[in-house]
């Protein structure tokens, strides 16, 4: 897996719910251990998380075979007063790197 970062410890600005949202938009048929891996989570952890946002309705899923393929609700509201009427898919377009910038080469100096 490419890009997992360091452990760190203290507060950060983005929720572990926002994180595993933000994987799922990323990729639609990422497994609930990459997710782990790359949000610093267990895996019992995204599962109930990924439960949270199903129950909210931010989050579908469907299987094919063996494999989850999720489906982010764009247009679903955040929650928080404060945020009131921005849809999730403002919040995804801040955390989920286009695919054009992920494959971009970094410009030698």
């Amino acid at each position: 897996m490419v890009g997992v970062p360091e452990s760190h410890s203290g507060w950060t600005f983005i929720t572990s719910h926002a994180r595993v949202l933000a994987a799922i938009a990323d990729n639609p048929h990422i497994r609930i251990r990459d997710i782990a891996a790359r949000c610093r989570l267990t895996e019992r952890a995204v599962s109930r998380i990924i439960s949270d946002l199903e129950q909210a309705g931010y989050l579908s899923h469907t299987r094919e075979g063996r494999t989850n393929i999720y489906r982010v609700e764009p247009d679903k509201v955040l929650r928080h007063p404060a945020e009131a009427g921005l849809p999730v898919a403002s919040l995804l377009s801040l955390l989920v790197q286009d695919e054009t910038e992920r494959t971009r080469k970094p410009v030698a100096p």
